[in-house]
């Protein structure tokens, strides 16, 4: 076995806990591939596209025996949310936690005997993208530390606007962090609190934080979840057998046969042991929720259920919008697969224009090794994307993308579809420019990389070298999912709801947030 993360006992290091072994270790080599050729580069398929990043996915089970069972299931339903890392903390029935985790997928980080291995009715998960300086295995979560009151676990979702702050207020008192994530914070938040009981250490942590947190806390056998009062990252609450289940997103509950319950809202901690649950305090309400309505662009899976709507169903209604605000004249309607072709749909339905499989992905790049010098600049896209010739030659085509970032995987789309014999090309994107970075848990790039926040759109056209160019305007997308908002829009509006802390007080920059 090997150690990760120090524990805390009321601001004091304690000893570090255990963390299984077996296959998944990434022992052998940097980027933890026992398989790394000599004088390659490690390509990481998430570097293959220039898209946003949702920073993570969480899931946790109380109640449930071989709770780690469930949990490596409903991670896998949420790999989506990030590819960076994984981690499990698995509580025994004395109250002790133990936690696998690495660099990797769901399925490489874990095997059947790690799983095995970790007994016991109450787990945590979570998967995670890096940020930037991110990418470290000190970073992965859940984070797990014995402290006065047993052995906590954390995994968070989202992004903290003041962590450099308490950060430093906190290293200042004789903090001593292992990691560079925010949600480290919380951890000594808790430890350090003056309060007696471990629920009032949790609400008094939790009223310190600004910004973007849904969060499932274990502390022995009891789980803790909580929403940031906005309500930025969507969270619910299963039901599976006589225990309870914590998501991110209902495609987890669906992939263990849970019962969806409802949404946790914004500003809600529950406390779930075994089959009980008890609604603790309230943390102070915020001036209006603000759930980020680029998960339902982009992020959320197409057969979730998040804040009450259907993700399929508002991709669509997106779509219809970008129909009747940008038609075209044209032979058939795609999308840029997968987290586009709901929105396509919808554009083909209210359009009347036929839709096709104009472009299929390759869903099986994983980790590729290659020289720099075998890349050329379009090799992110062509790894990934191919066009079908027998549908867009000599034809005239309307291509539905989700968003529009910074436009360099969508430049080598169009050259592909013009090699394939493309007549016309009309790229139609289902949301509006992306303009400002996200502070609120997306891994965003800073301001000057967004095409959108530096190009008008005619420009934006002839860079990307196609013949009509139309977004999806604001005010159609918000009236589009008007019956589930309001939503946080600061992406595309440069509208911040919750205080940019740090930003304010010079300790991070407004035209790049943090790392998480």
């Amino acid at each position: 076995m090997h150690e990760v993360q120090a524990g805390f006992r009321n601001g004091r290091a304690t000893r570090p806990l255990p963390v299984l072994g077996g296959a998944g270790s990434a022992a052998t080599s940097p980027g933890g591939d026992p398989h790394a050729a000599q004088g390659a580069t490690d390509v990481l398929s998430s570097t293959l596209e220039a898209l946003p990043r949702e920073e993570c996915g969480v899931f946790a089970v109380t109640g449930v025996e071989q709770a780690a069972e469930l949990v490596f299931l409903g991670l896998y339903a949420l790999q989506h949310r990030g590819q960076e890392s994984a981690g499990i903390c698995a509580i025994t029935p004395d109250g002790t936690a133990r936690v696998r985790k690495g660099l990797g997928l769901v399925a490489d980080v874990f095997s059947a005997d790690d799983l095995n291995s970790m007994k016991g009715a109450t787990g945590v998960g979570h998967v995670r993208y890096s940020t930037a300086g991110g990418s470290r295995s000190q970073n992965a979560q859940p984070i797990v530390v014995r402290y006065a009151q047993g052995d906590l676990s954390i995994a968070h979702n989202g992004n903290l606007t003041n962590a450099q702050e308490l950060r430093n207020r906190l290293v200042e008192e004789g903090a001593l962090f292992q990691t560079t994530s925010d949600s480290e914070v919380i951890v000594h938040l808790i430890a350090r609190s003056r309060h007696e009981t471990v629920e009032a250490q949790i609400d008094d942590a939790l009223t310190h934080l600004e910004g973007a947190f849904s969060l499932v806390i274990s502390v022995g056998e009891t789980l803790f979840a909580a929403v940031d009062p906005r309500g930025y990252r969507p969270l619910v609450l299963g039901r599976k057998g006589k225990g309870y289940v914590v998501a991110s997103e209902t495609c987890a509950l669906d992939i263990i046969d849970a019962e969806f319950i409802r949404d946790i809202e914004p500003g809600e901690v529950l406390k779930l042991k075994g089959s009980d649950i008890q609604q603790l305090r309230r943390l102070p309400p915020a001036p209006k929720p603000a759930p980020c309505v680029f998960e339902l662009v982009y992020f959320a899976r197409p057969d979730s259920r998040i804040w009450g709507a259907s993700v399929d169903r508002a991709r669509r209604a997106f779509g219809r919008q970008l129909a009747r605000e940008h038609p075209a004249d044209a032979d058939c309607v795609f999308a840029v697969p997968d987290s586009a072709n709901s929105s396509a749909l919808g554009y083909a339905e209210e359009s009347g224009i036929p839709y096709e499989l104009g472009l299929l992905r390759n869903h099986y790049v994983g980790r590729t090794f290659i020289k720099p010098s075998q890349a050329d600049r379009d090799f992110g896209a062509r790894i990934k994307y191919n066009p079908v010739r027998e549908v867009v030659e000599d034809r005239r085509v309307v291509v539905v993308d989700d968003s529009l970032v910074r436009g360099t995987t969508s430049t080598s789309l169009v050259k592909f579809l013009r090699h394939a014999g493309a007549r016309e090309v009309h790229f139609r994107i289902a949301s509006p420019p992306v303009r400002f970075p996200c502070f609120y848990g997306i891994d965003m790039p800073s301001r000057e990389e967004l095409i959108g926040s530096s190009h008008s759109v005619p420009e934006i056209a002839e860079i990307l070298g196609v013949d009509s160019m139309g977004y999806l305007s604001l005010e159609g997308m918000l009236e589009a999912v008007d019956a589930y908002g309001p939503f946080c829009d600061a992406c595309f509006s440069g509208d911040y709801s919750a205080p940019l802390v740090d930003v304010e007080r010079g300790l991070a920059t407004a035209a790049a947030p943090p790392g998480c």
